[in-house]
């Protein structure tokens, strides 16, 4: 009681009111942070949601055939070669592949390092309308510690060099570890409150 009679008088703020102020604006600034970050996740989710209506909308239109929709997704070290779908089926359906190179070479197909000038993976994110068909068989690619599909490829048509976002437009792409994956997507569920 002295200490705080003391500081009264000579116009301090005694320590156990400053800690509980500390206390409250340390409070408020958490609920203040928290509502921005739910608020920029409800935006977020609008505009995800938004961006992927345009785009079911446009790969409802594609031409059905006997071809799949490729989307390269190159990250160091890894053996699988991208995401796959069939025309006219959601990205949420797309599955990543190893490529059977014994037919027909992948587009980016060069030496790889550790050789000096080695080039590959450029075609990072470039569509692709790819033949050929799936073999049957798996592959594990160690890197990722998966077993993935493998596809015999026979020929590759650049569709879309920039194609944009490959399944939600606030992903992020790292080239550290698969950070791309379908169920990224929201579900369909929580984007009709947004129609």
């Amino acid at each position: 009681m002295q200490v705080a009679e003391s500081c009264r008088e000579k116009g301090l703020t005694p320590p156990q009111e400053k800690s509980r102020n500390m206390v409250f604006m340390f409070r408020k600034i958490l609920t203040v942070t928290v509502a921005v970050a739910a608020l920029c996740q409800c935006s977020s989710l609008k505009s995800d949601c938004e961006a992927l209506r345009l785009r079911e909308a446009e790969i409802a239109k594609e031409q059905t055939g006997n071809y799949y929709i490729g989307r390269r997704y190159y990250i160091p070290y890894t053996r699988f070669w991208g995401y796959m779908r069939e025309p006219g089926k959601s990205w949420r359906t797309a599955g990543l592949v190893m490529m059977d190179e014994r037919v027909c070479r992948t587009p980016d197909r060069g030496m790889e390092p550790p050789v000096d000038g080695a080039v590959f993976g450029t075609d990072n994110n470039v569509e692709y309308i790819v033949k050929g068909s799936y073999t049957g068989t798996k592959a594990y690619d160690p890197s990722t510690n998966q077993v993935l599909p493998v596809f015999r490829p026979t020929g590759f048509e650049v569709r879309n060099r920039e194609p944009g976002f490959l399944f939600v437009p606030s992903e992020r792409y790292e080239e550290e570890r698969v950070t791309l994956r379908p169920a990224l997507m929201p579900t369909p569920q929580a984007c009709s409150q947004y129609r």
